[in-house]
């Protein structure tokens, strides 16, 4: 079945939207993206997605050309579209077509790009790495110094993907300066002797959407929080590892390196952290 998606106020089928091949966001990845998740046909975490949204723009000096109403529409309209229950939204702003490649930044009043599509995921919630974990592997991190924008210059995340999956494991944790900063596409997390501990937010990670609703919902269970950095050695001497995303929620990490975390096996924190996050999710979707 063909994607209905929105480009630039128009609802199309996928095979008939275009966008210039001057546009910035193709040849300077001048853009910045969300992506939020749909469980039982309502959007999460919708709020928080809009203000981080909203201040990536700011942080590149654009505009945010839709209101919050206008943005809330759209999703709520591609899920109707897409008969989308569980599934994932992506929205992405560029400075939009110049006419020309050009370093610097075109006018103002250059009409920027908005493209909004849906991606079918039944089984969502439900994913079975909940429950077997991830292994993952450390891999320098090379990115730009503002991860806190997040725009669409994905290219070192999707090559440290890669390297993972080539090397036979799920994901990769980038390091700098002997620290974990995050994963390739999520917020990375330990727990030692009941206290989860995970970076704290600066210009070197990302303000992950899902990594302040899962702290906030923590500390609400009287769970032990501390942010600061860990290293790869803490991490494979923790008692439990995870990571959190919009699309993943939590997932539980088993193997760091090729050292086995605990037993192996997903544990208590992860495994109820997930419950919470999933349970308080849905009561506030939209």
């Amino acid at each position: 079945m063909t994607r209905t998606v929105y480009l630039n106020g128009d609802y199309l089928p996928e095979t008939e939207a275009r966008v210039s091949i001057f546009d910035r966001g193709f040849v300077m990845g001048d853009g910045v993206y969300e992506v939020t998740s749909v469980l039982d046909g309502k959007i999460l975490e919708f709020e928080g997605h809009l203000a981080r949204l909203t201040r990536s723009l700011n942080e590149l000096g654009m505009e945010n050309p839709l209101s919050r109403q206008e943005w809330l529409d759209i999703h709520h309209k591609l899920v109707a579209l897409n008969d989308i229950r569980e599934g994932l939204i992506y929205l992405q702003v560029t400075r939009g077509n110049p006419g020309d490649r050009d370093f610097a930044y075109p006018p103002k009043d250059t009409p920027q790009t908005v493209v909004l599509f849906t991606q079918n995921k039944p089984g969502l919630a439900d994913n079975p790495q909940a429950r077997t974990g991830l292994r993952v592997v450390s891999v320098p991190d090379l990115r730009w110094g503002r991860r806190d924008i997040k725009t669409v210059q994905l290219l070192y995340p999707s090559m440290a993907k890669m390297e993972a999956k080539a090397r036979g494991v799920d994901d990769a944790w980038l390091t700098e300066d002997g620290f974990v900063t995050e994963g390739t596409s999520n917020n990375t997390y330990i727990v030692k002797d009941g206290k989860i501990i995970t970076r704290q937010l600066s210009t070197d990670i990302l303000h992950g959407i899902t990594r302040a609703s899962l702290l906030r919902y923590a500390a609400e269970a009287q769970m032990q929080i501390e942010e600061r950095p860990f290293t790869i050695a803490e991490a494979q001497e923790a008692d439990e590892a995870f990571l959190t995303s919009a699309s993943a929620f939590v997932l539980p990490v088993v193997e760091i390196d090729g050292a086995q975390l605990g037993k192996g096996t997903p544990g208590p924190v992860a495994a109820r952290l997930r419950e919470i996050y999933l349970e308080e999710s849905r009561k506030r979707a939209l």
